[in-house]
């Protein structure tokens, strides 16, 4: 039975799903600490660069961390939920979920996501705790009132007749969620102010996030059709579909450019174009798919690069 939870939280999804929160967690730490940033001036290594202190040895990261895995696996415990129980899920292409498959009942999955909700929501109150302490009441209510809206958005996403998954609204939730909360409620949590640059990542992160799922629907959009679930793509039909993928490809690209132009400080700044190399050859396959079964396999490519990009912007506005 734990291995069947473990599938049905698809643990593949995890590293895309914290991509916004060390782009947040790099930009956030470099300004607070700033000043020591400077009087560093000349150590370019990896462990002084991102060293004391690090952000691998803050508590808001970690707790960051935790907070966003626990919102992405409640997503996916819901998403198997809602599609299963709808049957959405009894035809799809990809591996297979849990629900659909009488792997896991609908009433366990409930549970499931119950206890997962209750836990993320201590681990964020934790986080917001550590981060505002008992000075900061206000920025404490708002951050967990988004702690309590993300609960809400992954679960509504497919459970419910008024799930927005269904109705195109997805594109909006998983840019706004993984891409500017995730990066501008991390650095947030560092800085207590904001700075409209940080924006920039941000789009750039919530616009790749969203390539994920675009690409997810290109692949399921003729079952999608069938039952039901109106997806972006299943409004603008397949050509449309390659055509607002590479958008939200180059749009990302752009994005993060512009950052680098306006914060530009080092030829480090540009490591995260490496990133964009696999991205590249994905909007080959993508333009020359003639079979949207054959997507699924792009999902990891998208998802990874992703993950790295996040890694190599961040060290680069560091180095």
């Amino acid at each position: 039975m734990i291995k069947n939870f473990i599938k049905a939280a698809r643990l593949r999804t995890l590293p895309l799903s914290v991509s916004g929160i060390i782009i947040g967690a790099f930009l956030g730490n470099q300004d607070y600490y700033k000043q020591l940033v400077l009087d560093l001036e000349g150590t370019f290594t990896f462990i002084c660069c991102v060293g004391c202190p690090t952000i691998f040895q803050s508590s808001i990261f970690w707790l960051a961390i935790l907070t966003t895995i626990g919102f992405q696996v409640l997503s996916n415990f819901a998403n198997d939920y809602g599609d299963g129980v709808k049957g959405t899920d009894d035809n799809r292409e990809g591996e297979a979920r849990m629900v659909s498959s009488g792997a896991i009942t609908p009433k366990q999955m409930k549970s499931a996501m119950i206890i997962t909700g209750v836990i993320t929501l201590v681990i964020a109150l934790l986080l917001i705790y550590v981060a505002f302490g008992k000075d900061n009441f206000l920025y404490s209510v708002i951050f967990f009132g988004l702690g309590v809206a993300s609960i809400i958005a992954a679960i509504k996403y497919t459970v419910g007749k008024s799930a927005y998954g269904y109705s195109g609204f997805g594109d909006v939730f998983v840019f706004v969620f993984f891409g500017l909360l995730a990066v501008v409620g991390t650095y947030f949590l560092y800085t207590k102010e904001l700075n409209f640059t940080i924006f920039l990542p941000a789009f750039t992160i919530g616009l790749l996030s969203t390539a994920v799922l675009n690409l997810n629907n290109m692949r399921d959009r003729v079952n999608d059709a069938k039952s039901g679930k109106n997806t972006l793509v299943v409004k603008m039909g397949a050509v449309f579909g390659k055509v607002y993928q590479y958008n939200l490809i180059i749009a990302s690209f752009l994005f993060a450019m512009l950052y680098v132009v306006i914060n530009y400080k080092s030829p480090y700044q540009f490591l995260f174009i490496i990133a964009y190399l696999p991205l590249l050859k994905h909007l080959i396959f993508v333009y020359k798919n003639k079979e949207e079964a054959m997507l699924d396999g792009e999902l990891k490519k998208v998802a990874l690069s992703t993950f790295l990009f996040s890694i190599l912007f961040g060290l680069g506005q560091v180095l």
